[in-house]
């Protein structure tokens, strides 16, 4: 039976799920083929920069494997083996980081599926590891009891290969199910490339780059394909949360309505409560959830959000060899930014081929996990305060690819989130012997306020009201290096 395609008027009513307003955190791997060069910057990308002569990924490929006229990306498949892939390891490894949704990349632009797929042969199933990665990571994230998500990048295939360099395989029709369909890019050079998306403007008209964009719309048969791809995934595996790419800019609005229709006409059936992510404008307001990559906005917002990094530093987007990686404390950090702002966070992790998680990456995990399990109150079930937050260090950019992790937090930076007769100040660093809070007073009254404790401790402290200033007195309180969070506990001095 076919799908009555629904109208944007009923489509535009998204609301994001409760179960995500309170998670907060979510983790997921970017993990294919690509993790096999592990070369960046930006390794997801390797596929795509190694048939271009001159860059840095093809003097690596060269070296390390051979031409790409002679070896192509396909090539690389073989060793892609996945042997010491445990799903469940990973899945309890993203729980006790606190994360409390959790999936994988399900295909990335280089066209590698992730899951048993019948309508593309080049997948993990059939090749590679030779395992349903989608299918095994569902089971285990529910097992684990959080949500399950899946990440689709796929758009970008229409345009990621050299479809036009006759010498190599990504014009060679045999190959059309990984690299896509050959096409005529009308670029008036076989040997020009497509320049990586630029990081477009922050504002909702955020123009795409022409060159990119160009005029080499993809055709109703990758339409088509991008769809049941998106379907079968939905029809075996029952995402929770659905995130998309930018490359869903390229998809015709007929095809975004006719996923939007049949995933949420499946979340019905299935009893279940779903999101949706986008970046920019590439669906109409209020179709989704927006996703600021490498982001977020200085100030609280209305609507809420979500924001993609990922836990190394050099923004590999995959694994990297000899990578460096972010601190647990600057990464709490970025998520108690959000969270008071009304935004959320999605972390990424790169396993090794072999399906390993680097012990680098699996520190920063369970450090910030440690630190969750004790202070988690603040972030998990809490809405923004009034006040989001005060304190000397600001940002200077606001929207996707601002400036983010670079910020150096000071103990007098102040995050502020809320939850029934509670309000949580969580000072970013270890706190002095004296903490003044700025923004809560007159917002609440002296009278008001029953107790204050720092979590993890539980002893009341002692406490003034200096002008508008409320001065805690923390000289004994419990104190935490990477943020310590206050607690006030408030009465009704009216009912």
């Amino acid at each position: 039976m076919g799908i009555k395609v629904k109208d944007w008027k009923e489509l535009t009513n998204y609301r994001t799920p409760d179960w995500m307003k309170k998670a907060k955190f979510g983790i997921y791997t970017h993990w294919g083929v690509y993790s096999v060069p592990a070369f960046g910057p930006n390794v997801s990308w390797y596929p795509y920069k190694m048939y271009q002569e001159g860059s840095d990924q093809f003097a690596y490929h060269c070296r390390q494997f051979g031409h790409p006229s002679k070896v192509g990306y396909k090539d690389l498949i073989p060793m892609f083996t996945g042997e010491k892939f445990d799903a469940l390891e990973w899945a309890q490894l993203f729980k006790k980081a606190g994360a409390r949704f959790a999936g994988p990349v399900a295909e990335h632009h280089d066209g590698f599926s992730m899951w048993d797929s019948r309508v593309n042969e080049w997948n993990a199933a059939a090749m590679g590891p030779k395992r349903d990665v989608v299918g095994e990571l569902e089971k285990a994230v529910r097992e684990q009891g959080m949500h399950f998500m899946t990440a689709f990048h796929h758009a970008e295939n229409w345009k990621f290969y050299p479809h036009w360099v006759k010498e190599y395989d990504t014009s060679d029709p045999r190959y059309a199910g990984l690299y896509g369909d050959a096409h005529n890019m009308d670029w008036g050079s076989e040997k020009r490339y497509l320049p990586e998306p630029i990081r477009w403007s922050n504002t909702m008209d955020g123009a795409i780059d022409s060159l990119w964009m160009a005029q080499d719309l993809p055709s109703a048969a990758f339409h088509e394909k991008w769809f049941t791809k998106l379907k079968e995934v939905i029809d075996a595996y029952r995402p929770d949360y659905i995130w998309f790419d930018f490359g869903l800019a390229f998809i015709n609005e007929y095809y975004q309505r006719k996923f939007l229709t049949y995933y949420r006409e499946m979340a019905e059936k299935n009893g279940q409560e779903t999101a949706v992510s986008y970046k920019w404008n590439h669906l109409p307001v209020g179709a989704g959830l927006i996703d600021l990559e490498q982001g977020r906005f200085a100030e609280a917002t209305y609507h809420d959000w979500i924001t993609d990094t990922t836990v190394d530093a050099g923004e590999a987007w995959g694994y990297m060899q000899d990578a460096e990686y972010k601190s647990a404390k600057s990464l709490i950090h970025y998520l108690l930014d959000n969270v008071s702002k009304n935004g959320y966070l999605l972390l990424n992790v790169g396993p090794r081929p072999d399906g390993t998680i680097p012990e680098e990456a699996r520190k920063v995990l369970l450090e910030m996990g440690e630190w969750l399990a004790e202070n988690g109150e603040a972030v998990y079930d809490t809405t923004p305060w009034r006040a989001a937050e005060e304190g000397p260090t600001k940002m200077t950019g606001s929207g996707a690819f601002c400036e983010m992790d670079e910020v150096e937090y000071t103990p007098r930076d102040i995050r502020y989130t809320m939850r029934d007769e509670y309000i949580y100040a969580s000072a970013l660093g270890r706190i002095r012997d004296q903490v003044e809070l700025h923004h809560i007073f007159p917002m609440v009254y002296k009278e008001e306020i029953e107790s204050i404790t720092v979590l993890g401790d539980g002893q009341p402290l002692t406490w003034s009201k200096k002008g508008d200033v409320l001065l805690i007195d923390t000289a004994k309180a419990r104190k935490n290096d990477i943020a310590t969070v206050l607690k006030i506990k408030r009465k009704n001095i009216y009912g």
